[in-house]
């Protein structure tokens, strides 16, 4: 059955938070927050944990609202220049479950935001060791990585200007071993996150996403 878990009254909110980014306002708007924005991510969590347990069991729907798949809506300010306390966007990402602390281990991610809504998968500015594992695994498992890529995937990430010190500068998969993250992004429309089969099609974006996901959790030592 069709369930709407998300409504134009969540994307209303957040645009609202942007014009009005105070404590004292947010205070006066929190159970419009828990209604409309926190109460339907954590129900959204909670529902994908069947769904995304069929694509891999390693991988975590926690609904928990603190410490859970939820990231927190407070900004970290201490040393930033904007010091507007409240993000103008929730999202939630899906880890493994041996590194479900671990906001730069191999996970799935959904963002809501006025501005404009994306699913993605993958790894997000990893810890050195980290990103020199996935690279020596781009060498040496060079087929299933083109796999990767002939399969329609798109990986994504900011780059270096050369190949890091220690890999072939000449090697075919040059332009792979200058990323710096490696991950996907899905645009969704506000339409698609409001309609009723979104757990749906949040689910096939990670389905797709399972080859990348698979390569990325191997190389960091996980298991599949």
């Amino acid at each position: 059955m069709a369930t709407q878990w998300f409504t134009p009254a969540l994307f209303a909110f957040l645009s609202e938070l942007d014009a009005n980014n105070s404590r004292e306002w947010f205070q006066d708007n929190k159970a419009r927050f828990e209604a409309d924005v926190r109460d339907p991510l954590l129900a959204f969590i909670m529902a994908l944990g069947g769904p995304l347990a069929g694509l891999n069991p390693n991988f975590l729907a926690d609904p928990r609202p603190s410490g859970g798949s939820m990231f927190r809506l407070y900004r970290d300010t201490r040393f930033a220049r904007d010091k507007s306390p409240y993000k103008t966007n929730v999202g939630a990402q899906f880890r493994h479950g041996l590194a479900s602390r671990d906001v730069h281990a191999p996970g799935f991610y959904l963002h809501l935001d006025p501005a404009g809504c994306f699913a993605s998968a993958g790894l997000w500015r990893p810890e050195p060791a980290t990103l020199k594992a996935v690279r020596d695994r781009i060498v040496s498992h060079s087929r299933e990585w083109k796999a990767i890529r002939a399969g329609g995937l798109e990986v994504l990430g900011d780059t270096l200007v050369r190949v890091p010190q220690g890999f072939d500068a000449g090697h075919p998969l040059a332009d792979a071993l200058r990323l710096k993250d490696f991950y996907t992004h899905a645009p969704l429309t506000q339409r698609q996150v409001c309609a009723g089969n979104f757990l749906e099609t949040f689910t096939g974006i990670c389905e797709k996403n399972l080859p990348l996901m698979k390569f990325l959790t191997k190389a960091v030592g996980l298991p599949w």
